[in-house]
């Protein structure tokens, strides 16, 4: 199905030529420039280094759990108006059922700002952030920066990347996101998927063959090939919203008639333009794909690339599962158990939830082959049951036009509006040790909602809608799409018949519409940041949480779920940091952090003094904070409240192998937390409440020193020695980092032209 292939490749009158066979190739870095995404990424580049790219975006996006923080924040560095289109879509906290009224609170504020500042503001369940974007921003060559990490738009010639918001503040004061000029990889699409083979098998079968060995991370992918035009927009948007999960920097696509008419066919014409790489473009690694070889996948707990063919998970359900749920057990942590055989019922895998949503999986086209897979069908009475949630009102409008809405309730599923929630644990959360088979974008620990501190949890399997519906259609029993007889839809059944009118009628245009007179609407439970402290000379942490996980996730460092109705209250979320991983994390580094805090009055704690005297270290030129190890922190969402609670708690320092993602790693800085690094190999024997002294610190950072000499300093007093690296800080984040945030980096005069 996949073939990934770890070697330079030219693209050459539309064939691929390896690296060490082509006569005549011009040099890698000049022929990568062919490329398409070189040809958008070059033409947003505001850089004189050619390696170092620094990016303005040609518009921003964002959801209700991260705009109220990021124009806070913005706020408080100077912003007058929004330089760009910023749209602010309303569909993480929609449901409104935790906490009284400050789910709404936050709207009535995200409404607030757009007329203050020109904004765009999308109102609770008119669209999910992604399709919003689609339907309303993207356009051929464009770039879009979005504080989601599914911001991905490539199917329709547009880049889009998801950060954490504090890269968003950077756009909206008019400064820059900067990367390192990205490798590209080529994906290659060959054939025609077989029917019954959706978009979510084939990403998940590109996921499983490129994350677990990260040989696209950071990198952007290109999609070509023949493959491309055996797919409709729907199909490619279902496949390039997944690539988040591959690790990659961002995604484009080739564009064709196909990409014409839906921009024609969302009265948006002029935003096409035919995107094709130069002929003699240089690709630093290949990834092949024969779509006509992809099968129906689904992807086990606890992530996308857990990958298998349904029919090989149906074959040998027993060997499966107890693998999976060895594994998924040692991740929980002893917590609560999960028990996946259970479900295998007469020797057949049997699920008790179906759910199709988000920007993943309420795609028009999703939503009408499964009703078509449905049709005259019933889901039964049993415990299975199927939500179906349409992934903008346009869309909600079409099946309903269409008649697939009808049918879907026929058969028994619920149709609920445009929402995200199932995505991350805020809707439809399932039973305890339940199945539960979803076409949306994770299936992280504990994402879908479950609480393992109070005993609880469930699984999560992702699958594509049309598998879905099938084994809906076989009263929850695992069965794969290409394995049941129903009609194919029809061209005018597949036609998306697009009507805007009530994102006329509803949305907030208000781009270049500034009104610095309008007020801020704020609710009790939207809060200012509080103080953040700068880095002095040196820097004294105290381990606070000590994680071995091979990979540890943003919805591990704070999570998802009913947490994100405090996400505009920083101490109050702060409170649910790690809490579902090392819960006693909060109270150590308040303790932390009241150490600081007293040595801000002037006072020298005990504590601290009983520790710096084992190294030398003198108080008053010492920064005191908390500090997390993990192996390999930040896999997952853009959230930057990752990063932000850590350093509302305290947190000054984390340390790590590598870090998953190039976004938390930026969360990390924008919110001055220095990320450490160790080589692979060192030990990291420490516990919990050891220390670690790193002199002369800050003096190093803006001097671009990359090796520190740590110290640390154990409960027991004994003093080892610990190397550590900071590499490849950008001026501006050395900057950042000495400030203590990027707040107080702006407040101190940096960042402005």
């Amino acid at each position: 199905m996949v073939e990934v292939i770890k070697k330079g490749a030219y693209l050459m009158d539309s064939q691929i030529v390896w690296a060490d066979e082509a006569r005549g190739a011009e040099a890698p870095d000049t022929a990568r420039e062919k490329t398409i995404a070189y040809s958008i990424l070059r033409a947003h580049d505001r850089s004189t280094d050619p390696a170092k790219m620094r990016i303005r975006f040609d518009a921003l996006i964002s959801h209700d759990i991260t705009f109220v923080g990021i124009i806070q924040t913005a706020r408080a560095s100077g912003l007058e108006k929004f330089p760009v289109p910023y749209a602010m879509t309303n569909c993480h906290n929609s449901l409104c059922a935790v906490g009284g009224t400050i789910n709404e609170d936050d709207h009535a504020f995200g409404l607030s700002a757009a007329r203050r500042y020109g904004g765009i503001y999308v109102p609770p369940n008119q669209a999910v952030i992604h399709q919003y974007a689609r339907e309303r921003l993207a356009g051929c060559g464009k770039m879009i920066l979005g504080s989601d990490s599914h911001t991905r738009y490539g199917a329709y010639g547009c880049m889009g990347i998801g950060e954490g918001g504090g890269e968003l503040v950077k756009q909206l004061l008019e400064n820059t996101y900067d990367v390192p000029a990205p490798e590209v990889a080529l994906v290659y699409l060959d054939g025609r998927p077989r029917k019954g083979v959706g978009p979510q098998d084939v990403a998940i079968a590109l996921v499983a063959a490129v994350f677990p060995s990260g040989d696209v991370k950071n990198k952007v992918l290109e999609f070509v090939g023949p493959g491309v035009k055996e797919l409709s927009a729907d199909y490619r948007a279902g496949i390039d919203v997944m690539t988040t999960e591959t690790s990659c920097l961002t995604s484009i696509w080739e564009t064709d008639g196909t990409i014409r008419d839906y921009y024609e066919n969302i009265g948006r014409p002029g935003d096409f333009r035919e995107l094709k790489p130069g002929n003699g473009a240089y690709y630093d690694s290949v990834v092949k794909i024969d779509l006509s070889r992809v099968e129906c996948m689904i992807a086990l707990p606890f992530h996308p690339s857990i990958a298998y063919t349904v029919h090989e998970l149906q074959a040998d359900p027993e060997r499966i599962f107890a693998e999976v749920e060895d594994a998924c057990n040692k991740q929980l942590g002893g917590k609560v158990a999960m028990d996946l055989r259970r479900s295998i019922v007469d020797g057949k895998v049997t699920c008790d939830q179906g759910v199709i949503v988000g920007c993943s999986g309420g795609m028009y086209e999703n939503v009408v082959e499964a009703a078509k897979i449905l049709e005259g069908q019933s889901i039964g009475n049993g415990y299975f049951d199927l939500s179906v949630y349409p992934s903008s009102t346009p869309i909600s409008l079409a099946i309903t036009r269409n008649g697939a809405a009808a049918t879907l309730m026929e058969a028994g599923c619920v149709m609920k509006p445009a929402f995200c929630g199932p995505c991350f644990g805020a809707g439809d959360t399932p039973a305890n040790n339940s199945l539960s088979i979803r076409h949306a974008t994770r299936n992280f620990a504990n994402r879908e909602g479950s609480k393992p501190g109070d005993g609880q949890t469930a699984a999560v399997a992702l699958m594509d809608a049309r598998s879905i519906a099938a084994t809906a259609r076989n009263g929850g029993v695992l069965t794969a799409a290409t394995d049941i007889d129903y009609g194919t839809p029809t061209p005018e059944e597949l036609a998306y018949r697009y009507d805007g009118s009530v994102y006329a009628k509803r949305c907030y245009e208000g781009f270049g519409k500034a009104d610095p007179s309008a007020e801020l609407r704020y609710g009790p439970n939207i809060k200012d940041w509080p103080h953040m402290p700068k880095l002095e000379n040196d820097l004294l942490v105290r381990l606070c949480a000590v994680i071995h996980d091979p990979v540890t996730t943003t919805d591990e460092l704070i999570p998802s779920g009913e947490t994100s109705s405090y996400r505009s209250n920083p101490l109050g979320l702060s409170e649910f940091a790690l809490s579902r991983r090392a819960p006693e994390y909060v109270g150590r580094s308040k303790a932390v952090r009241a150490l600081e805090e007293a040595r801000e009055r002037g006072e020298t704690p005990a504590e601290a003094a009983r520790v710096l005297a084992k190294v030398g270290g003198d108080a008053a030129r010492t920064t005191i904070g908390s500090c997390v190890f993990a192996n390999k922190p930040g896999d997952g969402s853009a959230r930057e409240q990752a990063a932000s609670c850590q350093k509302v708690l305290g947190g000054f320092a984390n340390i790590c192998y590598e870090y998953a993602t190039k976004r938390y790693r930026s969360n990390c800085i924008n919110w001055g937390i220095v990320p450490f690094t160790m080589d692979a190999g060192t030990e990291f024997p420490y516990e919990d409440g050891d220390w670690v002294y790193i002199p002369g610190v800050k003096a190093a950072i803006a001097g671009g020193v990359e090796d520190f000499a740590a110290k640390v300093i154990r409960k027991d007093g004994t003093v080892t020695d610990l190397p550590l690296k900071c590499a490849g800080l950008t001026a501006d984040e050395k900057l950042i980092l000495q400030e203590g945030c990027l707040m107080n980096y702006y407040a101190a005069g940096y960042g402005k032209d």
